[in-house]
């Protein structure tokens, strides 16, 4: 319902070039939990007036409870805020993006953000574009030089508080640095198109041996827990980044790429 009254919303509108939804939806992962990752092209400087027109859409379902903007994304001409509605799941939450045409990212190449959803087109001028896997794993490549700077020169700030006895500051840190660490490490060696997401589809694309052991790494216990196992995962950072190249990075990601 939400989304048929946001298509009709944005139908007549000629500035709009595209509305589609990705997340959950565009991997064909969508269960109860799921939350609704919306796109919007518009022309530029017509984002807050399709915000106006989408909130009018929402309004006449359901009463705005919550609205969350996000004060500066991280891509230029890309606006962006949350939703929640009175009445429905609190997990149902609404993700919207609003991309002012002469934005560079779309967030639609299928192999990173998987098949998007299309329920406006004009005319298919919106198309799917194809990774370019040389400058993708060039870039992989100078994270990856980053990834080793930063442990090497920060991981030890983990040891020297467990050494200070501040424990709540230790674990803060090796969830931050250590964790955070391996974690990107092992998405690129596993999956680098993902190298950026976190943690964010690890049960879908890590190993079932490796999704066990790591969340052996995140239940921490006590003091000597974490120091035991942040042992155990600095080591294991070190194994996984020194066994990743270019040259292998390269092959995944044609091998990963969509037709």
């Amino acid at each position: 319902m939400i989304i048929e009254e946001i298509t009709q919303s944005l139908n007549s509108l000629s500035y709009v070039h595209a509305f589609y939804e990705g997340g959950a939806a565009a991997f064909n992962r969508l269960d109860e939990w799921s939350d609704i990752d919306l796109y919007v092209i518009v022309d530029d400087n017509k984002a807050t007036e399709t915000f106006d027109v989408i909130e009018r859409a929402l309004t006449s379902l359901s009463r705005i409870i919550q609205k969350y903007d996000v004060p500066q994304t991280q891509w230029k001409n890309v606006s962006q805020a949350f939703y929640r509605l009175d009445n429905t799941s609190e997990y149902l939450l609404i993700d919207l993006a609003i991309l002012e045409i002469s934005s560079e990212e779309k967030f639609l190449e299928p192999s990173i953000h998987g098949k998007a959803v299309f329920y406006i087109n004009r005319g298919d001028e919106i198309r799917m574009p194809r990774l370019d896997v040389q400058s993708f794993a060039d870039r992989v490549q100078k994270r990856i030089e980053k990834l080793k700077a930063r442990f090497a020169m920060f991981n030890n700030f983990v040891q020297k508080e467990i050494n200070r006895g501040n424990f709540i500051e230790a674990v803060d840190l090796y969830y931050n640095l250590t964790l955070a660490a391996l974690v990107e490490a092992l998405r690129i060696k596993f999956n680098p198109l993902h190298y950026d997401f976190r943690t964010r589809y690890v049960y879908c694309e890590f190993p079932k041996t490796v999704i066990q052991e790591l969340e052996q790494l995140y239940a921490i216990k006590n003091r000597e827990d974490l120091q035991e196992k942040y042992v155990r995962a600095t080591s294991w950072f070190a194994e996984t980044i020194t066994v990743i190249n270019n040259e292998e990075t390269e092959k995944q990601l044609r091998a990963l790429q969509n037709p």
